[in-house]
């Protein structure tokens, strides 16, 4: 790549060629390919959430893709919600065409019941969950499994929308109706330190609409940040499912008074969609930019050269920085994550590409800070230290790059989190006419009242491309009219337009 498309020359180019740096489509129509660089990023998230899970007591399992056609049918809304984005497979064998034309389905591998190719996996888990659960004593259930999904998706995106994408979704089982609903949002909360801490991100967390929530719940919770064009992405996903996924599967259990009731529920879900979310929340016009708590490699180091012994002078002056680089961990701020993170470097010794290219290359990659060593940097103790984010250029002595390197990377993180949360609050109105709210809607998010009706919800969706996100937690009671119909309103609530 020549020169990056900038966001004010088109904005949806711009992010196609940073995620180009991490995936690509696939031959595979509506798929794609995740690149090193980009499954390094997606594995250090795997990873973190991982043991936030693992610190919450959750644990890890796995279940089929194939889900039987009938427990779709058990659960009605389930059927309605997944029905047009459902792979279904018909057939078990393919056999060599006999009148020489290739490879083709044989008629007589019809499968006795279709399976559906997992599009999310309540009802495969449920079915699971009943040879499972018979008393409160086996209460809770808390499970976790990492899987592909697949949904039919006609416009695709790298990370945000592809027929088969990468996710972890969690699903649990539970005494109480109370105690579900604890454990929705202790998950949601922990979605929110991910976020915070790590993606540097700062969301709002709040319930979703009735229109707007996973079909089958009680509540869902939602985690929803703003990104830099003042859209919310939908970046994950806490239910209470209540018992609607018991009643469908008859899982039931003796509780503590020896009488016979259904379990409650709950699942939850975060995708590779939040790769999308670092990209678009943080990056520039140079490239990507990701926070230290998530980046495949912090530091990179591009010797200045041109012979080979000059090479060798320099890995012998690095060598002792390289040796303290190897025990440097960081340890960022979270509730759910105790654990320290080695530092990831990198000496680039490759003589094929020019150090412009390199500089270019993994400033375009996101890393946080680049050394460059020469000779005269030997002459002078020093090593030229480049920092990301900021753009900043110093030497630095040779003895104190990694005090220097450590500082900064939780300053990159922390200036990145403060940022977006900046730029949220900026761009977050109240408005009171409908006027005002076509007008604020385009900028960022927009506090309002409404009517509470679908009817309504649907008008303005149409009219501005703007939906209710959340109802906010902590806003109280509030007397006012709908900003489109003019009907009472008890509250407002907090609209985007999004994704």
């Amino acid at each position: 790549m020549t020169k990056l498309t900038t966001r004010a020359q088109d904005y949806s180019e711009w992010y196609n060629q940073l995620a180009w740096e991490l995936a690509e489509n696939s031959a595979v129509r509506w798929c794609m390919v995740i690149k090193p660089y980009g499954y390094a990023l997606r594995e250090n998230i795997r990873d973190v959430l991982d043991r936030m899970f693992k610190n919450t007591w959750h644990s890890n399992a796995y279940f089929p893709l194939f889900i039987p056609k009938s427990f779709l049918n058990k659960e009605a809304s389930h059927v309605e919600h997944f029905a047009k984005e459902a792979a279904i497979v018909t057939h078990y064998r393919l056999m060599n065409d006999p009148n020489g034309k290739g490879i083709i389905v044989d008629p007589e591998a019809k499968l006795e019941e279709e399976l559906i190719v997992r599009p999310t996996s309540e009802t495969i888990i449920w079915n699971s969950y009943k040879d499972r659960i018979h008393s409160y004593r086996d209460l809770p259930l808390l499970i976790n499994q990492r899987a592909n999904v697949v949904r039919r998706e006609m416009r695709t995106r790298l990370f945000l929308r592809s027929a088969e994408f990468l996710r972890q979704e969690g699903h649990t089982a539970h005494a109480s109706a109370e105690e579900a609903d604890e454990e929705a949002r202790k998950m949601l909360d922990v979605y929110n330190d991910f976020a915070t801490n790590f993606m540097a991100i700062s969301p709002i967390i709040w319930p979703k609409p009735e229109h707007d929530k996973f079909a089958w719940a009680v509540t869902t919770y939602a985690v929803e940040p703003m990104m830099q064009d003042g859209k919310a992405l939908q970046a994950g996903t806490s239910h209470n499912l209540g018992q609607n996924f018991a009643k469908a599967f008859d899982v039931t259990f003796t509780n503590e008074k020896n009488e016979l009731e259904y379990v409650y529920a709950t699942s939850r879900g975060v995708s590779t969609r939040l790769i999308w979310g670092l990209i678009m929340a943080h990056s520039d016009d140079n490239g990507l930019i990701l926070p230290p708590a998530l980046a495949p490699l912090h530091v990179v180091i591009v010797p200045i050269f041109k012979k080979e012994e000059e090479l060798q002078q320099i890995k012998t002056y690095i060598q002792p920085l390289i040796d303290r680089l190897e025990t440097t961990r960081l340890q960022f701020p979270s509730k759910y994550f105790k654990e320290s993170i080695p530092l990831k470097r990198k000496i680039d010794e490759d003589s094929n590409k020019s150090p412009g290219r390199k500089f270019n290359e993994y400033e375009l990659k996101g890393v946080p800070i680049r050394i460059t060593v020469g000779a005269r940097d030997i002459a002078n103790g020093v090593v030229e230290v480049f920092k990301r984010e900021s753009g900043e250029k110093s030497s630095v002595n040779i003895w104190d790059v990694e005090v220097h390197i450590d500082q900064y990377l939780y300053k990159e993180q922390n200036n990145l989190l403060r940022k977006n949360q900046a730029f949220r609050e900026e761009h977050t109105y109240t408005v009171d006419t409908y006027e005002e709210f076509k007008e604020k809607i385009k900028e960022g998010f927009v506090f309002a009242h409404r009517d509470g009706t679908t009817e309504t919800a649907d008008k303005i969706k149409e009219e501005t491309a703007a939906t209710v996100r959340c109802l906010p937690f902590d806003l109280k009671d509030e007397n006012g009219t709908c900003v489109y119909s003019g009907k009472p309103s008890k509250r407002r609530v907090l609209f985007a337009r999004s994704y």
